[in-house]
């Protein structure tokens, strides 16, 4: 498994970011190839995280690929800072 995670500060609107991402972006993130897993986590003060999980890292790279085009096209206004995005493989998992 291979993870991305993106912190995304100053968040104008947790609450609607949260919504646009729940009805819109999600619906894209699991027609992507390999999708096992998504979290939108509000973290307070302005700050969100976002884990995204898939089989693969080319599954993780479309991600990041389509997150970057949401934001922009979607979310612009309410994250108004570029995110920090880690990615990696998964190297141990509990559920």
């Amino acid at each position: 498994m291979y993870a991305v995670i993106r912190r995304y500060e100053g968040v104008t609107d947790s609450a609607e970011a949260g919504r646009r991402v729940d009805e819109g972006f999600v619906p894209l993130l699991r027609r992507v190839p390999g999708f096992v897993a998504y979290y939108w986590v509000d973290a307070g003060d302005g700050v969100m995280i976002s884990t995204s999980v898939f089989e693969d890292q080319s599954g993780a790279e479309e991600s990041i690929k389509r997150a970057a085009e949401f934001v922009r096209d979607n979310l612009a206004p309410l994250l108004p800072n570029s995110p920090q995005v880690t990615a990696g493989p998964v190297v141990a998992a509990g559920y």
